[in-house]
């Protein structure tokens, strides 16, 4: 068996460029902190609270748009791309933000939206007035209808959030016109990429934040920027789960791939620009959303002369099952290394049902879904959620490459499953019909004292979407400093992460019959984090069964939940130190 080792001075996290093996957390702008008391998150409410995050010990944090919107769609319906909303403050406040928060050690990124704009951005109105077969029109998706009237879209594209993804306009003369593409919201029309002074203002945008000193963009619906030629129908009954993204005509074009190549040349071009804050570490990054299947073709986006990470949704829609942990996490490190690029890994976003719930459902192996519970559906199991998802967690940042926290997640928030449909304020809600409640459950705003009408979120009145009954209990004031809170855990989890190097590791599988002294155990998943030379740094063993199992031998490092000398409890994780040989 390798011997036990200590952290490798050549193989440190310093030696190795920051995003390959950071931990980014997200900050939902509406629901960090108030500083103005209108119930909304603001950025002097974010800068406010910016301590919580160094004192985390993330690497970095990540704001989600807070660009001049109609917040039509929370935000990423953009009408201003280089203006802060007045909902969440001024320029003034966002360099205020950026300033303090590279002041206490923290990189931040910033949301981009570079498939669709908000309906009321200038050049969309410019397209609305100008008609067709104009300059202003060909920056947008617009396509005459189909039948002999064209009343009918030009294809049969969905939008995600329910409903035709097409929209027909009134032209200027009052009579039915042209239809526009709008993947999501109608408020959100898409680009055309394929026009030069589309691919050319998104060039402008990159650059005016990158100028204000941002660290790097996440790049939202990163796939969905070329759509086919001709747009041809789509097979709406494809099952995508485990096909080729790119079977669907609006997604995953190849022609992406040059955009992105674009980018990365423009954010190497500031390399230096910030030496006087990190050094020769100062790389600008660039994160893709990109929801595409198999893991070769998300793999193609982080190649070296194009995105540096994708956030790793395989891995969040896996279920709570060994067999399918396992293979998830060697798919995704294999892909990765097929092309040099460092592996992402979330749990939580605001897209989705909170893992702390999610992960209470009666049946553990159920795919996570990304609409939101209600109060009429199963009630996760609130307890067997926070252990199952502080064991998913102690898993998480354990392996190799680099890691995503959603807000509240280190206070193990629960989504808001009861949450009457008044105060629904998610689009998916109305354009489905009232089919899909959409993902208002894991925006609800954070809580930061156990008392008050808003928990610390504002200095007064209530905030934008009600707070669970649960929130009072989680607060940060109510956890910091308390052995064997979640919020403790966290702490101790990132702060072994960074002392044992652990984002630069390999991943070693332990199989019976290793070594190792592990037991084979149905449900019982393990591995070792391999140093450079060979050298065992650490062994993560999840229990993923419902049973207790053998404990393996090590030293206790850090465990999700309380464990025996001689057996590790249900839905637990611990990580060891190797007893020398």
């Amino acid at each position: 068996m390798p011997t036990p080792s200590e952290p490798d001075p050549e193989e440190s996290m310093s030696n190795q460029p920051w995003w390959r093996h950071a931990v980014i957390y997200q900050v939902y702008p509406r629901s960090w902190a108030d500083a103005d008391g209108d119930g909304i998150g603001d950025l002097p409410g974010i800068t406010s609270r910016l301590e919580h995050l160094a004192d985390l010990g993330v690497d970095a944090l990540w704001l989600s748009p807070f660009y001049v919107s109609p917040q039509n769609d929370a935000g990423y319906d953009v009408a201003d791309f280089r203006d802060v909303d007045p909902l969440f403050g001024t320029l003034d406040d966002f360099d205020a933000l950026v300033e303090r928060a590279h002041g206490l050690g923290l990189r931040v990124i910033v949301d981009v939206v570079p498939n669709h704009s908000s309906s009321e951005h200038p050049w969309f109105q410019a397209a609305l007035a100008a008609g067709p077969g104009s300059a202003e029109r060909a920056r947008y998706v617009f396509r005459p209808g189909q039948g002999p009237d064209r009343s009918e879209p030009p294809n049969n594209w969905i939008s995600n959030f329910g409903g035709s993804a097409w929209t027909r306009v009134t032209e200027a003369d009052g009579t039915p016109g042209e239809w526009y593409l709008h993947l999501f919201d109608v408020t959100q029309p898409d680009f055309d990429w394929t026009n030069p002074e589309v691919r050319e203002e998104l060039h402008s945008v990159l650059r005016f934040w990158l100028d204000r000193g941002v660290d790097g963009f996440r790049i939202d619906v990163a796939h969905g920027l070329i759509k086919a030629d001709g747009l041809p129908d789509a097979d709406l009954l494809l099952d995508t789960v485990g096909s080729h993204t790119r079977l669907l005509p609006m997604w995953d074009q190849p022609e992406v791939h040059d955009v992105y190549r674009s980018w990365r040349t423009l954010v190497e071009g500031y390399a230096g620009s910030l030496a006087d804050l990190w050094g020769q570490d100062d790389d600008r990054m660039l994160c893709g959303e990109a929801w595409v299947e198999p893991a070769h073709a998300l793999a193609q986006y982080v190649r070296p002369d194009e995105l540096h990470q994708t956030f790793n949704f395989s891995f969040l829609l896996t279920p709570w099952d060994a067999p399918a942990l396992r293979d998830a996490i060697g798919r995704s490190l294999e892909s990765a290394a097929d092309v040099g690029a460092p592996q992402t890994w979330v749990l939580s976003n605001h897209d989705v049902v909170r893992h702390a719930t999610r992960l209470g459902r009666s049946d553990a192996t159920r795919v996570v879904d990304t609409e939101g519970i209600g109060p009429d559906d199963e009630q996760p199991d609130a307890e067997l959620g926070l252990r199952r998802a502080r064991a998913a967690t102690t898993l998480m940042l354990a392996l190799p490459g680099s890691a995503y926290l959603y807000q509240g997640e280190e206070l193990g928030l629960p989504d808001a499953t009861e949450l009457p449909t008044d105060v629904l304020q998610d689009p998916t809600w109305e354009l489905s019909g009232h089919e899909r409640r959409g993902r208002d459950g894991c925006r609800v705003p954070v809580p930061w004292e156990s008392t008050g009408p808003s928990l610390g979120f504002g200095p007064e009145g209530e905030p934008w979407l009600p707070q669970p009954s649960a929130y009072a209990d989680l607060a940060p004031a109510r956890q910091r400093g308390v052995e064997g809170s979640t919020l403790e855990l966290y702490r101790t989890l990132l702060r072994l992460r960074r002392e044992l190097d652990l984002g630069t590791r390999s991943l070693a599988w332990i199989e019976d019959g290793d070594d190792h002294g592990v037991e084979h155990v149905d449900g019982l998943l393990s591995f070792a984090l391999v140093a450079s030379g060979g050298d065992v740094v650490a062994t993560v063993h999840t229990n993923v069964s419902s049973v207790p199992v053998p404990r393996p031998p090590g030293e206790l490092l850090v465990s999700s939940g309380e464990v025996a000398d001689d057996h590790l409890p249900a839905d637990t994780t611990v990580w060891l130190r190797p007893h020398p040989a």
